[in-house]
Order: structure tokens, then C-alpha cells, then sequence
């Protein structure tokens, strides 16, 4: 088991997201929370999980200098791959309501890379789910951009709220990676690092 092994190191989740760390305590793991800021910007020529392998691992870069023997840094990093374009996070109701109509009624894929970072050693994984809305109206964008802001979240959405229960038609991959953070493949990484 993952608790008994993992004692002997210390966890560091850089990540500010609520989400990724309930998932760490869900998880049982004892970790503790640094952030450090990174201007979060990638070379244009890269594409797909490519740009979020990219962003995982310049979020580790302003820790590597101050790692311990048994420190162990987690740094991740999702986006929303559709019409060959990354969608980050909108900065606004226009951009957000514009994000939510090209993913009305078509299939786009949530990827999240997540980078391990210890003394003498990094790796980077990442997961791809593809999620497909059904046609959505422009009422119930409104209604849910309105009601829940969804400014701080990728594609300009949560799977976990309102409209991932009237939208979401079919799920291909891991429902907590479209959440932010696939659990199963962090359990599974952490398990080799540590046995």
C-alpha cells in the first residue's frame, strides 16, 4: 500500500487549485502546499499535451534548487484541447460564454499533465479524457456562467456543477482528470517512486 511506503517522503503539491488538493487528501496522502508564481506561457509551436507536459514542468522549475533527498514536488497542469486550440481559463463573461458555445454539442478532450520532481529525478505523465456536451442553449450558458463564474477553470467549465449534470452526454477517460487531476495515474506514479 501507497500510505505505509510513502511515509519516508515528503509530498509538496505546488498547486493552489481547492480541487487538486481535496483529491491529495482524499487520497490519504500527507502532503504540505508551496506555491511558488510561474508566468504561465508556452512556446506557440506546441500542441496537445504537449503544452501542459510544458506548463507541469515550468512549474517546478523555481523549486528544484531547494529540494531535500526525501522531497517529493507534484506540479500539474490542465487544459482543454479542442478545434486544435488550447483553451485556457476566460477572463471573461464573453469569453467564457464564446468557449462554452464551441463546446455545445461537439466532443473536445481535457488533458492534464502532472510532473514528480525529486533530488535526482522527474517525471511527467499526462491523461486525456474526451468529453462531449450536447447542443446547449444560450439560456443555460448564461444561466451557468451567471450563477457559477466559471473564471478559474479551463474551457470555462466544471464537470462537477451544474452544467456537467445537464450537458455532459458522454465521458471517454477519467472523470477526476476533467476535475483536474487524474487520481489513478498520480496513485499509480507515487506507488513506482516509492517501492
Amino acid at each position: 500500500m501507497l500510505h505505509k511506503n510513502i511515509s519516508n517522503y515528503n509530498i509538496i503539491l505546488a498547486s493552489g487549485s481547492p480541487r487538486r488538493q481535496q483529491f491529495f487528501k482524499d487520497l490519504g496522502l500527507e502532503f504540505s502546499i508551496e506555491l511558488k508564481p510561474v508566468e504561465e506561457v508556452y512556446p506557440p509551436r506546441l500542441r496537445h499535451f504537449e503544452i501542459s507536459d510544458y506548463l507541469a514542468q515550468l512549474k517546478a522549475l523555481p523549486f528544484k534548487d531547494k529540494l531535500s533527498s526525501n522531497d517529493i514536488l507534484i506540479t500539474s497542469d490542465t487544459i482543454v484541447w479542442h478545434n486544435e486550440i488550447a483553451l485556457g481559463k476566460p477572463t471573461t463573461t464573453t469569453q467564457a460564454f464564446q468557449m462554452l458555445k464551441s463546446l455545445s454539442n461537439a466532443t473536445h478532450e481535457v488533458i492534464t499533465s502532472v510532473c514528480f520532481t525529486a533530488l535526482d529525478f522527474e517525471k511527467t505523465v499526462n491523461s486525456v479524457t474526451k468529453v462531449t456536451f450536447k447542443a446547449l442553449t444560450d439560456n443555460e450558458i448564461n444561466y451557468y456562467i451567471n450563477t457559477y463564474k466559471p473564471f478559474d477553470k479551463a474551457g470555462g467549465y466544471g464537470i462537477q456543477e451544474w452544467i456537467g449534470y445537464i450537458g455532459v452526454t458522454k465521458l471517454e477517460g477519467s472523470y477526476f482528470n476533467v476535475m483536474g487531476l487524474p487520481t489513478d495515474v498520480v496513485y499509480r506514479v507515487l506507488n513506482e517512486m516509492v517501492s
